[in-house]
């Protein structure tokens, strides 16, 4: 039998199954069933529905921000983010007076404000914050019913139109009563930043962590004249064009009224305290030299402010701005505006006896603006680094006057650099410039007085004299000083000290 006739044994191939069906083309991968990925798809919806719940669960038992409850659980911890603090603090917590204001109010301590206005104080100040923020967090304090009086720092830069980005990141969902948001607190990992951060002050040697002094910058700041007059000379040269962006002061105004004077309004049982922070004069100085609009702004919304506010039976405004023992006594700041602790309790305590000094009425409420014009008109800074009122009056057989110089400056303790022209032409005497030599020649009744800028020796009728101070040209103006110029030209000038804060220089004429 050959072998092309042995029977071949042959098997049938095996059946496959519709899913195993390799489709052409496929590179001989099998599809995923369809029930296996919606299995999985399910289980992965149903994970992620438990974590979030867990992750829900435990921002509502855990309550880093107290935004729910006081904490019962374990002791309370606050984070210094304030406009993320305050909502649980002014929802949750006991008392009866509130701090509403800028890092001006910060360094309240709530038993000093308890002491002076007989209450029980919570703090809600925010650092760098503006009108709309205050009526948020004073608005939801209000709402609660315990409110039965208000110390509100106004600032005028307060009024001024929030910064987009800043207003972006505020979190308005923690100051509504819409439950339905607070998913944005839920599942914000940053508030258990915070509250980790909180923890670790706590552990820290000397951390603080409790509401007397909760956002009190006052221990870790460093105070001093020497600071602020490098913050003053800094300012007179960054601030120059802020007065090119100045807002018109209906816009100021308008919010004035839907922030703050609509609350007051609403509130009627509730007594409001406001006050016009002691920025340093130094301050004052440079918004008057680099932002003259700025400057009339703060002081016209001063006045318009009080006389709206006076309208209601429930608020009273007193002004600290022009209280020299404070705002010329520079070791009391660390900048131009921020001071010590001691001036906030000094502040309360006078509030607390609302002592007239300080209390806005219809009567005074100009005055207060007329005394600060007459601080800066005569303001100086000595080498010591004091503030001081240089008063310089003339007086003659006729009478006396006071002449204002177009520049002022102290180049010693008991002396006055003022322009060559105006001190001639206030003294009566002729003056003289030498542009080869910039000499400079003063006569006055048969006596003359020769000297070079920049130099201290000097020529008095032809005798070499040398002079405390040299003369200096600066901007093309000659500053010489004045004190020595008249004793040398045979005038009598007496110097006098009629307050802590003022130099009085008077010379007296005699014929020419």
């Amino acid at each position: 039998m050959s072998l092309e006739q042995l029977p071949v044994k042959t098997h049938p191939a095996p059946a496959l199954s519709p899913q195993c069906a390799r489709p052409i083309g496929s590179g001989g991968r099998l599809r995923p069933r369809a029930g296996n990925a919606r299995r999985t798809l399910l289980q992965f919806a149903v994970f992620a529905l438990l974590l979030a719940a867990g992750i829900c669960a435990a921002t509502v038992v855990i309550d880093p921000l107290q935004f729910y409850r006081k904490s019962v659980l374990f002791p309370p911890v606050f984070s210094t983010e304030q406009r993320y603090q305050n909502p649980g603090l002014a929802k949750n917590y006991d008392y009866d007076t509130i701090i509403i204001g800028t890092s001006m109010t910060e360094n309240f301590l709530p038993s000093v404000v308890n002491k002076a206005l007989n209450g029980k104080t919570m703090k809600l100040s925010m650092r760098g914050s503006t009108a709309d923020e205050h009526y948020k967090i004073a608005k939801l304090a209000l709402e609660t019913g315990h409110v039965r009086q208000v110390l509100w720092g106004l600032d005028y830069f307060s009024l001024k139109k929030n910064d987009p980005e800043a207003a972006a990141d505020f979190p308005e969902y923690l100051y509504d009563d819409h439950w339905w948001n607070d998913y944005r607190y839920w599942f914000n990992y940053s508030v258990y930043e915070m509250w980790l951060k909180g923890i670790a002050r706590r552990l820290l040697p000397g951390g603080r962590q409790d509401l007397e002094h909760l956002n009190n910058w006052n221990d870790e700041s460093a105070f001093g004249a020497a600071k602020v007059v490098n913050s003053y000379r800094n300012a007179k040269r960054e601030e120059a064009y802020f007065s090119l962006n100045e807002e018109p002061l209906d816009e100021v105004q308008d919010r004035f009224n839907r922030y703050i004077y609509a609350l007051v309004e609403a509130f009627p049982d509730t007594e409001f305290y406001f006050f016009y922070p002691p920025y340093s004069v130094l301050r004052q100085e440079v918004w008057k030299a680099t932002n003259e609009v700025r400057y009339r702004n703060q002081l016209e919304m001063g006045v318009w402010m009080f006389e709206r506010l006076d309208k209601l039976p429930n608020a009273k405004v007193y002004n600290f701005q022009t209280e020299s023992d404070w705002t010329y006594n520079l070791d009391l700041y660390k900048d131009l505006s921020h001071y010590k602790q001691d001036v906030n309790t000094a502040i309360a305590e006078a509030i607390g006896r609302d002592d007239p000094k300080y209390r806005m009425t219809p009567e005074n409420a100009a005055l207060f603006a007329r005394t600060l014009e007459r601080q800066l008109q005569t303001l100086v800074l000595t080498p010591d680094l004091q503030v001081l009122n240089a008063e310089t009056v003339v007086a003659d057989a006729e009478g006396s006057r006071s002449p204002q110089w177009s520049a002022m400056t102290a180049p010693g303790p008991s002396e006055l650099s003022v322009p060559a022209k105006e001190a001639a032409r206030a003294i009566g005497a002729e003056l003289g410039w030498d542009q080869r030599t910039r000499t400079l020649t003063l006569s006055r009744g048969g006596q003359t007085l020769k000297m070079r800028a920049g130099r201290t020796d000097a020529e008095a009728d032809g005798r070499a004299v040398d002079l405390p101070y040299a003369p200096v040209l600066t901007g093309g103006t000659a500053m010489i000083p004045l004190r020595a110029v008249c004793e040398y030209l045979g005038l009598h000038v007496e110097t006098e000290r009629p307050d802590a804060h003022t130099i009085r220089f008077t010379i007296r004429l005699r014929p020419a």
